[in-house]
């Protein structure tokens, strides 16, 4: 895109000049993931390989680090998310309870998402939704995102009150797990996408 009161030919010609700086990014850029047959990922801490054979059988076993699964091959990515997405709801619901309980407060509601600006968000109305990727996350981060978010049961801001009781709740500095996110976090959007 260029200005509009730019001229339109001095400006092909800069870009043309760039053209080796803008491969160099393009190439930089992370790649999609497609979920499939072979795609080794790690899912709450554990590694596990995705295995699609033919057969009629519609159920995901997940066993031994291998996610089994048979049925129409062009279905595997859907039925390999929604799997991810049940177990990231059970995981995150679970973590919730328990730190809230630890705070002293309630959570009416705990949900998942996908959205892409945010990994957590809690609402004055007690509902607190995560993104179902946090389950290929490192277990650190998916916790101090769980104690972030009970945090703001209590403070519904980002005061210093509010940074001292998740890491209270996290028992432990949710730094490292703020730059994992920050340096890594992009990254997790790639899986399950093939273009």
């Amino acid at each position: 895109m260029i200005p509009r009161r730019a001229a339109l030919k001095p400006a092909l010609a800069w870009a043309e000049g760039k053209t080796a700086w803008i491969e160099a990014q393009r190439a930089n850029l992370p790649q999609p993931i497609p979920f499939v047959s072979g795609l080794c990922l790690t899912v709450a801490d554990e590694p596990m390989e995705i295995r699609w054979s033919e057969g009629p059988r519609r159920r995901i076993d997940a066993t031994q680090g291998i996610l089994s699964l048979q049925g129409p091959q062009d279905t595997v990515a859907r039925r390999v998310e929604a799997w991810l997405r049940s177990r990231a709801l059970a995981l995150l619901e679970t973590e919730t309870r328990a730190i809230a309980a630890q705070a002293g407060v309630t959570v009416d509601r705990v949900a998942i998402g996908d959205a892409r600006g945010r990994w957590g968000s809690c609402s004055s109305s007690g509902t607190i939704r995560y993104s179902w990727r946090l389950i290929l996350a490192p277990g650190f981060v998916r916790r101090a995102t769980v104690a972030h978010e009970v945090a703001h049961r209590v403070h519904m801001n980002h005061s210093a009150a509010f940074h001292a009781l998740a890491a209270e709740l996290l028992g432990e500095d949710p730094a490292p797990a703020h730059a994992w996110l920050r340096a890594y976090g992009a990254s997790l959007h790639w899986f399950g996408r093939s273009s």
